[in-house]
C-alpha cells in the first residue's frame, strides 16, 4: 500500500516565489526526507544571475536543504504547526553550478530533533553529481 505524501505547500509556511521544494519523493517524519526542485528559467532571480549565464545562487541551494529539513520536522505531529527557523549553516561546498531546467533532489537527515532545535545533514545532487552539502541548525519555534 502507497500513502501519498504531501505537497510542500501543505507542510511550510513558505510560499512562491520563495517556495522553494516542487515536491516529496520520501518521507521518514521527524528523521529523514528527500524532495525534488526543478527551476525552469523564469524564476525571478536568473536575469540577475547571471546575465548570459543563468545559474541558480548557491544560497537558495542551501535555501532549499533547510526548506525540505523543515518538511521533515513539520511531518512530525509533535512539531506540527510550529516554525523551523535557521540557527547556524556549517561546512558549506559546492561542487557545481545547477542551470535552469536541472532537477535538483534534496536529501535531509536529521541528526538531532529535540523540542527546541535540531540538526541536519543536507545533500543537493543533480543526477549522480554533487551540487550542494551543508550541515543544518535550527531552532524551533511557534509561529
Amino acid at each position: 500500500m502507497t500513502t501519498e505524501l504531501p505537497a510542500p505547500i501543505d507542510l511550510l509556511p513558505h510560499r512562491p516565489p520563495f517556495l522553494l521544494v516542487d515536491r516529496l519523493v520520501e518521507l521518514e517524519p521527524g528523521e529523514r526526507i528527500v524532495a525534488e526542485w526543478t527551476t525552469t528559467g523564469e524564476e525571478y532571480f536568473y536575469p540577475g544571475h547571471f546575465p548570459g549565464r543563468p545559474t541558480l545562487p548557491g544560497v537558495l541551494q542551501v535555501e532549499a536543504l533547510a526548506q525540505t529539513g523543515a518538511c521533515a520536522v513539520l511531518s512530525n505531529p509533535d512539531f506540527a504547526g510550529r516554525l523551523p527557523l535557521f540557527g547556524g549553516v556549517d561546512n558549506v561546498k559546492f561542487r557545481r553550478q545547477v542551470v535552469p531546467g536541472e532537477t535538483l533532489r534534496l536529501e535531509v537527515t536529521l541528526d538531532k530533533l529535540g523540542r527546541r532545535a535540531g540538526k541536519g545533514t543536507g545533500r543537493a545532487t543533480v543526477g549522480d553529481e554533487l551540487a550542494c552539502q551543508a550541515n543544518l541548525l535550527f531552532v524551533i519555534v511557534d509561529p
